[in-house]
């Protein structure tokens, strides 16, 4: 199935952003998100397993995997060569958002200024990550970015936790938030990401 980026966001309330250090903490990982309501997973380019840890989360049935952190197009067509679903960003260049467009991926650049998310719309762009979130100015400031820029949807991700993601996701531009808390730190535990997946995944929007 070819996903549209629309699709990706209304997967679930929660995108989880994942820093994964060893490829076999993947599959265990992707199992418990996926079981406990989440499926669209975005691996960050971080670390040095990171490609061969989407190859491995690919493999879970009902995971629609993405890469983060995606920055050139050498790092977009090495993502998609490894079984990447969906492409984000830290932000917009022209170069990454024109090899995005034209490979027909699902790609979320992020953006944090109303140039940023006038120049993806200059490009035929509607959908956009927020970032960082909570240090470019919060919900006022995405609230105030999204009244002129009103046919704009954004997944606001950086600093947001389980406990404010409610008031994100209240917002009606909003289709869902970024987050890591998801996944805690330390060693892989599925039960407890699998039941914080399904606190995440029950979050209304």
């Amino acid at each position: 199935m070819i996903w549209s980026v629309e699709q990706v966001m209304e997967l679930a309330p929660v995108i989880p952003v994942l820093v994964v250090d060893r490829v076999e903490d993947a599959l265990p990982i992707a199992q418990a998100l996926v079981k406990g309501g989440l499926p669209a997973l975005e691996v960050t380019l971080r670390t040095p397993a990171a490609l061969d840890v989407i190859r491995e989360m690919a493999k879970v049935e009902g995971a629609v995997v993405g890469a983060g952190t995606v920055l050139n197009p050498a790092q977009l067509d090495a993502a998609m060569e490894a079984g990447a679903r969906f492409i984000v960003s830290p932000g917009l260049t022209e170069p990454l958002g024109k090899a995005a467009i034209a490979a027909k991926i699902p790609f979320l650049p992020g953006t944090a200024t109303a140039a940023d998310i006038m120049r993806g719309m200059d490009m035929g762009l509607s959908h956009f990550k927020f970032f960082p979130a909570e240090t470019s100015g919060g919900l006022p400031a995405l609230k105030a970015l999204a009244a002129p820029l009103h046919t704009a949807r954004f997944c606001p991700t950086g600093g947001i936790t389980a406990e404010s993601a409610p008031k994100w996701l209240a917002e009606p531009f909003i289709k869902c938030v970024g987050g890591s808390w998801v996944v805690p730190k330390g060693p892989v535990d599925p039960a407890k990401i699998e039941a914080l997946a399904r606190e995440a995944a029950a979050l209304s929007r």
